[in-house]
């Protein structure tokens, strides 16, 4: 179990916002056991068959969770994320024809897995919806890109690879798509600083967080 602490995560930072008080545990949700439920024991059955038989969907799915808020996650090993997101896409039964786009999360606490890609999958076909994840170092931030299978996933890719780091190895133009080329860090890691640059907004000048107002 990891916590939220201050604001993003941050310690250290100046930040005087009013939020270096928040402390909130995060409980990271583990395998869950069949039946999963509706039409996800299916799409799971499904994919085992397409990607021959239960040893090679273990190869390529690390774990299946379904959240409290009932959304099947399948926790792909990341080389195999084209194949399995393929197979996903073109398989009548299944048919996940949308992506949604790619998020990025950040735990620096978990060694060894700090960086995740979420992908949310729509079939419009049979109208369901499951989300891919994948997991990598900070150390290696690298993921395939899915933009040949997916070309919507194209801005969300350069926004995660903006914010967070994450390469998306193939992507055709892998450039920041909202901080300026010669920004240095990733600025929704829960490990950067908050303080430091003003904003300007409708004509208004907003002071940086270590500047702000205390509140406690």
């Amino acid at each position: 179990m990891s916590a939220h602490r201050g604001m993003f995560g941050v310690a250290g930072s100046g930040d005087t916002s009013g939020y270096g008080l928040l402390n909130r545990p995060i409980t990271k949700p583990r395998s869950s056991t069949r039946p999963y439920g509706g039409y996800f024991d299916m799409v799971v059955d499904r994919l085992t068959v397409i990607l021959g038989g239960r040893r090679s969907f273990e190869a390529a799915v690390e774990r299946v969770t379904v959240e409290q808020h009932g959304q099947l996650t399948l926790e792909v090993r990341r080389w195999q994320l084209p194949r399995v997101a393929r197979s996903l896409r073109d398989d009548p039964q299944l048919r996940f024809e949308l992506c949604l786009g790619v998020s990025g999360v950040h735990y620096p606490e978990d060694a060894g897995r700090e960086l995740h890609a979420v992908y949310p999958l729509m079939s419009i076909t049979h109208n369901r919806r499951i989300c891919l994840e994948v997991a990598v170092s900070d150390t290696d931030p690298r993921v395939p890109s899915l933009f040949s299978i997916y070309p919507t996933t194209d801005w969300h890719e350069r926004e995660t690879y903006d914010f967070f780091g994450i390469v998306f190895d193939g992507h055709p133009a892998l450039t920041r798509i909202e901080m300026p080329d010669d920004w240095v860090g990733h600025p929704q890691r829960k490990d950067y600083s908050l303080g430091g640059v003003a904003v300007e907004y409708h004509g208004a000048r907003i002071s940086p967080p270590d500047q702000r107002r205390s509140y406690r």
